[in-house]
């Protein structure tokens, strides 16, 4: 008989949609076992606030994996320090947001859940009760020990990771070196291997500067960092292509042949994903040891409480992340 994959869902940010997509993500069957990590009174209070009918149970322990029934919420349970209101952040909270991610990361080291799957938090929230939080990526990546972490996301067979993530746009350049993207392409070729099952993926390499740096008229960062890093992963056996302009790499001539493109900041890469799939997109830390997904969305406080958020991206985290774990 197969088991049933168990995954952990984090709620995220109490005051945001993070437990209005989790709620109506319980009240839907899923062939796997959805754990929802956070506070039970939070979630009952908000499903009541929505309208929707759905028992809380918590886990037990040794409990059986089986399939998500609907309307049942099994819960990881933690404690928020203040009752949450949705919409308005509550910086008391910040301990418990983090707490959620230990409990997944040390839920999946030891083999209790077979992936994690997060709802969006507030990183200046967290910043602001002053733990330093850049996001999830470099969150689960120091905890566990992962030195290079590689963001990756995907809307449907589009597949774009980035070579720095969350940092100010003039601090980019200053950033890169090919040590990095090096590291950054083994990473991908390992994780697309193992994890998506690619035999051999191809992976497009954009450019910093605008037409890859004209040959050094527009900027000497591709010919002298990026291309010799191509140079060296192709040396290794890695399917790199590049450097290529960022407007040639994203033509849908380009991306037929290729499996990932590697982007080489937030905003080169992240607009074109959510132009393909905003709302069925999916984040995926590259280079961990255990799986993690995640929504394309933030907090979205305006919203929360109100019965307008979509749970689409986080139905879609849930279904790769099963997929990855394998």
């Amino acid at each position: 008989m197969t088991r049933v994959p168990r995954l952990l869902v984090t709620t995220g940010e109490p005051a945001g949609i993070g437990p209005d997509i989790c709620l109506r993500l319980a009240a839907e069957a899923s062939p796997y076992q959805l754990v929802f990590a956070g506070d039970p009174e939070l979630l009952a209070g908000r499903a009541r606030a929505l309208g929707l009918p759905i028992g809380i149970r918590l886990l037990e322990r040794n409990e059986t994996s089986t399939p998500q029934r609907p309307g049942e919420m099994l819960v990881l349970p933690a404690t928020l320090a203040r009752a949450s209101i949705a919409g308005q952040l509550e910086p008391a909270n910040a301990p418990y947001v983090l707490a959620l991610l230990d409990a997944a990361i040390e839920g999946c080291v030891s083999r209790e859940f077979d992936a994690v799957v997060t709802a969006p938090v507030h990183k200046g929230l967290i910043c602001d009760s002053g733990q330093p939080f850049s996001g999830h990526t470099e969150y689960f990546a120091e905890r566990l020990g992962c030195p290079r972490p590689v963001m990756l996301l995907v809307a449907g067979d589009l597949r774009v990771a980035l070579a720095t993530t969350h940092l100010p746009l003039r601090a980019v350049p200053d950033t890169l070196d090919a040590d990095l993207l090096l590291d950054t392409l083994r990473v991908m070729n390992r994780d697309l291997r193992g994890r998506f099952r690619i035999e051999r993926p191809t992976i497009l390499v954009c450019g910093l500067n605008p037409h890859a740096g004209e040959g050094g008229h527009l900027g000497w960062e591709d010919d002298r960092i990026i291309a010799p890093a191509i140079a060296q992963a192709r040396a290794e056996d890695i399917d790199a292509l590049g450097p290529l302009p960022a407007d040639t790499a994203f033509t849908s001539r380009s991306l037929t042949r290729a499996d990932a493109v590697l982007a080489m900041y937030h905003d080169q890469g992240l607009p074109v994903v959510k132009h393909r799939g905003f709302g069925g997109g999916v984040n995926v830390t590259l280079g961990l040891p255990i799986v993690r997904t995640s929504v394309d969305h933030g907090t979205a406080l305006e919203l929360a409480g109100s019965g307008q958020a979509d749970h689409g991206s986080l139905a879609a985290a849930v279904e790769l992340a099963a997929r990855l774990a394998g």
